[in-house]
């Protein structure tokens, strides 16, 4: 036993399976030092799925494990190293320019999880940012990830928001803070990208990272005939499942980089993100994203072509000859439309409590009619579903107020009657309450502008139990007043 391990019995153990395996997308790094750390919040739940003592954490022992200061023997934090295209342009060398990989947990159920912080300083990826991250920003990512996890939305999650006692500048001067993040993998369509450049002729680095993401992810590929390209269909897979997820509860990632499409299907990196409240394929509410290819209604496209740059660094993997590897590649992304779209059946016939029959006829054409009504009618999304999933067979009175053409949908809800649809199942999953912007908003500024984190933690608790209607919650159901005005969002650290 260590002199470190005599001394706290409880430091958990972390291992370095991604800093060992993979050391040419890894740089050795420490988190800097912080003046005043607190925790603001921590996630209780999360840490004791994790085997984390929750009151162990909050000690000065373990808020320095949350910092990365106090970690076990063998540990190794690292900065990962990987490329993206961001808004189309392909920038080579981007990295953690402000995050640490501190090692991977293994929970009491045999589960491994990456410990990963965010604003925890600069590091040589940064490219002259300071790495530090604001309370505002942390505080959402930790708000809406959870809110995420609650609607069962694949998504990385928030152990942790420290405030660092070190006051940062950004348009202003604010509260520094960092985030301690977990996910089953922090690996990315950019981590393939980079390996690629950084790839010698035979391509070790990049069948090496393949390797490690079935291993860590689909172990059982590895016994397959040609275990890259279906890593390839594995990892479209869950994408497409996700993404159709995103539009079911009308979310808005807002920067699909390929550098935030994991290869583990889940949903990383809360920036410019938000909900809608007025259902619209052209919303968008990133602040720079002026020509709106991250709107709402091409995240299913922009996916496709993400895929197509994931599907470009395993190409010669797929297969000796390389224009067999290239059919087999072409005819996987020839059907990516396709197969989305019977991802978003999925979801959409679950929502209308018609689950396991998006392959009827009738099914499919009552969700295409579906979708062109709330293209022109334009409702509220969430509200639009949790009405129709709160209404009797007799009665659809109020789904009819929803509307301007109330004959067309009055013909939808007779077809969709006639289906028999499941009115438990959709209350059960379909939600009464989402992160709405103006909600979130307001919780920001209380905390941020007050250190008041009563009105936080009251969303926080309301978007966690989603989808059971309580009485007195009636301010947290509705979309924004008129009066709230235009909303955007922003990648600000």
């Amino acid at each position: 036993m260590t002199e470190n391990d005599a001394t706290t019995p409880d430091l958990p153990t972390l291992s370095s399976h991604f800093a060992g395996q993979l050391p040419e997308l890894a740089i050795p790094w420490q988190s800097e030092d912080f003046p005043a750390p607190e925790i603001a919040v921590l996630n209780e739940e999360l840490a004791l799925d994790l085997g984390l003592d929750p009151t162990w954490l909050r000690t000065e022992e373990g808020l320095a494990f949350l910092l990365g200061k106090n970690l076990p023997a063998g540990a190794q934090p690292v900065a990962q190293g990987y490329s993206g295209h961001q808004f189309g342009g392909f920038s080579p060398r981007l990295g953690d320019g402000r995050a640490l990989l501190l090692g991977e947990i293994t929970t009491p159920t045999g589960e491994l999880f990456d410990i990963h912080l965010k604003g925890s300083g600069a590091t040589p990826f940064s490219r002259g940012g300071d790495g530090r991250g604001a309370f505002g920003p942390m505080l959402r990512e930790y708000l809406i990830s959870e809110a995420m996890h609650a609607l069962g939305v694949p998504t990385t999650r928030a152990l942790a928001v420290i405030l660092t006692g070190r006051r940062i500048e950004r348009t202003r001067v604010v509260d520094g803070a960092m985030l301690v993040r977990v996910a089953s993998s922090h690996l990315r369509v950019g981590s393939f990208q980079y390996a690629r450049l950084l790839d010698d002729a035979d391509l070790a680095l990049t069948k090496n990272l393949a390797d490690f993401a079935i291993t860590r992810h689909h172990p059982e590929l590895h016994d397959t005939e040609k275990p890259y390209l279906e890593l390839f269909r594995a990892v479209s897979r869950e994408q497409r499942c996700l993404v159709a997820k995103w539009m079911r509860f009308g979310f808005i990632h807002g920067v699909m980089n390929t550098d935030n499409t994991t290869i583990s299907g889940e949903t990383i990196d809360y920036g410019p993100c938000a909900f809608m409240d007025s259902y619209d394929p052209a919303t968008v509410f990133s602040s720079i994203d002026e020509q709106g290819r991250y709107a709402f209604g091409n995240q299913p496209v922009v996916l496709g072509w993400n895929l197509a740059r994931f599907v470009e660094t395993l190409l010669p993997l797929f297969d000796a000859e390389a224009d067999q590897a290239l059919a087999l590649a072409q005819e996987e992304l020839a059907q990516h439309n396709q197969r989305y779209r019977a991802s978003w059946r999925v979801e959409m016939a679950e929502a209308v409590g018609l689950p396991d029959r998006e392959q009827e006829e009738s099914v499919i054409a009552l969700l295409d009619e579906l979708e062109a009504i709330l293209q022109e009618e334009k409702p509220d999304l969430t509200g639009f579903l949790r009405t129709l999933a709160d209404s009797s067979d007799e009665e659809t009175t109020q789904m009819l107020l929803r509307v301007k053409d109330i004959i067309r949908l009055q013909e939808w809800l007779d077809q969709w009657l006639q289906l028999k649809p499941d009115f438990e199942t959709m209350r059960a999953r379909n939600p009464v309450y989402i992160p709405r912007n103006h909600l979130v908003e307001e919780a920001l500024v209380a905390a941020t502008e007050n250190r008041d984190l009563g009105p936080f933690r009251q969303l926080l608790e309301v978007v966690t139990d989603p989808f059971h209607r309580r009485l007195g919650l009636e301010r947290f159901e509705g979309p924004a007043p008129a009066d709230f005005g235009d909303y955007a969002t922003f990648c600000g650290t």
